[in-house]
């Protein structure tokens, strides 16, 4: 006996029953695969359609899209939109964009996940939530959710919470990770909700883009002056022979000194005085680095 169900077994299948069978987790097919099984069903008489049926581009790519990889959800739907249609003057069921939309009652509004449409809406989202639009962070975040597109919202909003809020509010990024695990699990309609409160988290939570700026500064630094020499004291010192090469002889251990600080160089020299972190003191946390690097600064010129 062969069984399926669209429930987890280890929670609605009775334990006397579930040790007794085999069970086997079924992924959700990918886009492509959707739209190969759906030709496979316009093309093969014996076990799809036995009359002639064209299927537009765009609505292949719309039903393909919008299923989530559920196969038999998508020949429903080809199936309604088919046996819903009349023959025209050649005696074929043209199946449109609008039809398809009509047969499984949604929008194509974000479904071409290559098209420019799709980028738009991601963009607009960003920006929404970067300029604290917290309703239109909701409006664009919908039109995903509508579209099934909890791959593009999630490694959208993962960027969001480090890019945008970043050093402003670092829990925000833990959220994120925490929600987005939770919508994953949860899946379509349900991960609507952990979505929603990390996105109107994220939306009016104070923003920073210090974090991420430094960095593409040291970037450029690096693509500038290329690997530059690490100062002496700093190289590995744990190997036979390393003191007599010079190397870690005069590194001074920063928590055997008062505030666990001490001041020596850690650039190398053609850069030593680079300064890449400009904190924008827009969160608490953010300000407490800021004070350290001001306490540290401070130091320096004493030293």
């Amino acid at each position: 006996m062969i069984g399926a169900t669209t429930e987890n077994p280890f929670f609605s299948v009775t334990p006397a029953i579930r040790s007794r069978v085999q069970i086997f987790e079924l992924e959700p097919l990918t886009t492509e695969e959707v739209k190969q099984a759906l030709k496979t069903a316009l093309d093969d008489p014996d076990r799809g359609f036995d009359f002639p049926v064209v299927l537009d581009e765009d609505a292949l790519d719309f039903i393909a899209t919008s299923t989530n990889g559920d196969l038999r959800s998508a020949f429903n739907s080809l199936d309604l939109a088919v046996l819903s249609t009349s023959e025209n003057a050649e005696g074929i069921r043209h199946i449109t964009l609008e039809i398809m939309e009509n047969s499984l009652q949604r929008s194509y509004i974000t479904m071409d996940k290559d098209g420019d449409g799709h980028y738009d809406v991601l963009s607009a989202l960003q920006k929404s939530i970067r300029g604290s639009d917290v309703d239109a962070s909701l409006h664009y975040a919908a039109r995903l959710i509508e579209a099934g597109d909890l791959p593009s919202l999630a490694r959208r909003l993962t960027v969001m919470a480090y890019e945008d809020i970043g050093l402003a509010n670092p829990d925000a990024a833990v959220h994120t990770v925490t929600a987005l695990s939770a919508a994953e699990k949860l899946g379509f309609p349900e991960a609507r909700i952990p979505l929603a409160n990390i996105i109107i988290d994220l939306a009016l939570s104070p923003k920073s883009n210090s974090a991420y700026l430094a960095m593409d500064e040291a970037l450029s630094d690096l693509g500038k002056y290329g690997n530059l020499a690490v100062p002496s004291h700093l190289q590995d010192g744990h190997y036979a022979g390393a003191k007599e090469l010079g190397r870690s002889v005069e590194y001074q251990y920063a928590h055997n000194f008062p505030d666990h600080w001490v001041n020596q160089q850690y650039l190398p020299d053609k850069i030593k005085n680079a300064d890449y972190f400009r904190p924008d003191d827009m969160g608490r946390y953010e300000k407490a680095l800021h004070s350290r690097k001001e306490w540290i600064n401070e130091q320096k010129k004493r030293s």
